[in-house]
């Protein structure tokens, strides 16, 4: 069956021009061309091919998964087409440097034009992910030499890359690498088996550049004997065209949960020898080039939380203005559409207002990742990388634990039907599930917040962030006499009080109890998303009461108040959970520690 989808343009939009500050970033030199006139036209593009292409193959796709034939990986009907339309519109290059053949718009522009992706076609948009992230790596870390021979290729989306971490008996801890690397003339050549490797095989473009970690022979130890290599699926020849295939195969695809469309490939290096691979940045560096490609891919991951919750709640609310069911609670009617019964508004208010409070959050996320960079000020520079760095496992870890929360409400909203493949709501439910888990599961995304961040610079960014925020909490007393803003500065200064206890926790124990703050890390993680969306969605709102107050009263009146409404609902529904995430982390990490399974 296939389910329609329609970007909601208007509200990345708003969440662009409020919580990315679209207007700063048009300011800079790199993005002056960046009009509201392109931007606009951009996300409709997007919108269009999203829902006439990669929409209507979600489905087929689903339910046709993907076969291994003769050492070749045959995606579903439709892909080939599909990925064509992507690459002639030029989309894999959208938000990269015009220096480095990309089109040169900001991060904050190609996150919604990926979260489009995401949402119409999580399985087929994975290939695109995962190329962005190596295409990251070679600009950041490849000699001219690799940049010339794969750069240009692989921002056409002519060709696509991978990420080559996992192992059989190296799952998270790349300490236990074994996949080997061995100098020969200018090129190494790699064995070793990968697993998991998202699209680690396929047809749809002429090359596959693969990211690989391996070991030197005479590497040092653990992860710092670990060096990153690209390792194309054809040699590339003198003319810059795919040549003779080089020694690396996928033996295996894997059967999942969800993304049944999107290949996760068992990859065998060196069967016949060793496969050609080029050393991508210095040796024995390999896991720092590696994380430029991992932390992309955890801002895109984030992401896919937000796209897969909004592509359930669109099926939801349209499944929920056509089902009539008994009588609603209040009402005289014998029957009525289940919109009408206020838990079923209950549960898709809840995943309408934590999408949009999501969606505030992982713009605001790609917002710095443009200013890190493209700031005329290196101490706006600075200030904005240790924002990005603070932010990302948080991105990460807190919208995918939501899209698996508001995915089940979209199946628990179709009753019965939920649990009926026809319909379509349950695959979301299952594509969902990996997000939480691949990139980092949430406990790695909690321990990198916990000791990467908060600990390394002793709370410096979070009580920056607090701070800020509650600066803006003072900015909504003007607005205090209105009921719905009274409730927004009240929930909201509450939270950021449980964030900054919680923090102060988490400081004082770091030291001298580990073990306890790792026990409290992912409750943390949780009351930081919690809260930091709710701070971007009043934003919103406040935004929203600034337009309906101007003199002249706007266009889109109706929508404006309902981003009021929407605040508000988060506020009262979600951000009280701050208190149970503080108490937890206060008083209930012992018990973790001290229970016995």
């Amino acid at each position: 069956m296939s389910i329609p989808y329609n970007a909601p343009i208007e509200d990345m939009l708003f969440a662009l021009t409020t919580n990315s500050n679209l207007s700063h970033l048009q300011s800079l030199s790199a993005y002056e061309e960046c009009s509201d006139d392109l931007v606009e036209a951009v996300l409709t593009e997007a919108g269009k091919l999203a829902s006439e292409v990669l929409a209507p193959i979600n489905s087929s796709g689903n339910e046709a998964g993907v076969e291994l034939q003769d050492d070749k990986v045959v995606t579903p009907d439709g892909w080939h087409e599909a990925y064509q339309a992507f690459q002639t519109g030029g989309w894999m290059g959208l938000g990269f440097d015009v220096n480095h053949g990309g089109q040169g718009m900001p991060a904050a522009v190609s996150t919604a034009t990926n979260e489009i992706w995401h949402a119409a076609n999580m399985a087929f948009s994975l290939c695109p992910l995962l190329t962005q992230g190596a295409i990251e790596a070679v600009i950041q870390h490849g000699t001219d030499e690799l940049k010339e021979k794969f750069l240009g290729k692989l921002m056409e989306g002519a060709w696509s890359g991978t990420m080559n971490l996992t192992e059989p008996q190296a799952g998270s801890d790349l300490a236990l690498v074994r996949t080997s690397a061995t100098p020969n003339d200018d090129h190494y050549l790699i064995k070793g088996q990968k697993i998991f490797i998202t699209y680690g095989d396929h047809e749809l473009t002429e090359n596959i550049a693969h990211l690989v970690l391996a070991r030197l022979p005479d590497a040092p130890e653990g992860v710092k004997g670990i060096s990153l290599f690209l390792v194309p699926k054809f040699l590339v020849d003198e003319n810059g065209q795919p040549g003779e295939r080089n020694d690396v195969k996928c033996i295996k695809v894997e059967h999942k949960l969800g993304i049944h469309a999107s290949p996760t490939c068992v990859m065998s290096y060196g069967d016949q020898g060793g496969a050609v691979g080029y050393l991508v940045g210095e040796e024995n560096a390999g896991l720092a080039c590696m994380f430029t490609m991992m932390n992309n891919a955890r801002h895109g991951v984030g992401l896919q939380g937000l796209s897969i919750s909004e592509r359930a709640y669109q099926q939801a609310l349209a499944y929920a203005n056509e089902r009539v069911q008994s009588n609603p609670a209040g009402s005289d009617t014998a029957h009525a559409k289940i919109i009408k019964h206020p838990d079923v508004k209950r549960m898709l208010l809840l995943v309408k207002t934590n999408n949009e409070a999501m969606r505030g959050l992982c713009y605001w996320h790609a917002s710095c990742m443009d200013l890190a960079s493209k700031a005329e000020d290196e101490e706006a520079r600075k200030e904005n990388y240790k924002t990005l760095e603070f932010l990302t496992p948080i991105v990460k870890g807190w919208c995918t634990e939501m899209a698996n929360e508001l995915t089940s409400y979209s199946v628990q909203v179709h009753g019965g039907m939920g649990y009926i493949e026809e319909t379509g709501a349950a695959q979301h439910y299952r594509d969902a599930r990996i997000t939480a888990i691949y990139e980092g599961t949430t406990a790695i995304q909690a321990n990198d917040l916990m000791g990467r961040k908060l600990l390394r610079d002793e709370g410096v960014v979070a009580h920056r962030l607090i701070d800020s925020a509650l600066e803006f909490v003072d900015q909504l007393e003007k607005l205090a006499g209105q009921h719905s803003f009274a409730i927004m500065k009240t929930k909201l200064r509450d939270a950021l009080d449980e964030m900054a206890h919680a923090t102060e926790w988490m400081l004082e124990n770091g030291k001298k109890d580990p073990a306890l703050v790792a026990a409290a890390s992912v409750n943390y993680l949780m009351l930081c998303g919690l809260t930091l969306s709710g701070l971007k969605l009043i934003e919103q709102a406040f935004y929203a009461q600034q337009l309906l107050d101007a003199e002249e009263p706007p266009e889109n009146e109706d929508y404006l108040k309902s981003k009021i409404l929407s605040a508000e609902f988060y506020a009262s529904q979600m951000l009280p959970r701050g208190a149970a995430y503080e108490d937890m982390i206060l008083r209930g990490s012992q018990s973790i520690l001290n229970a016995t399974l």
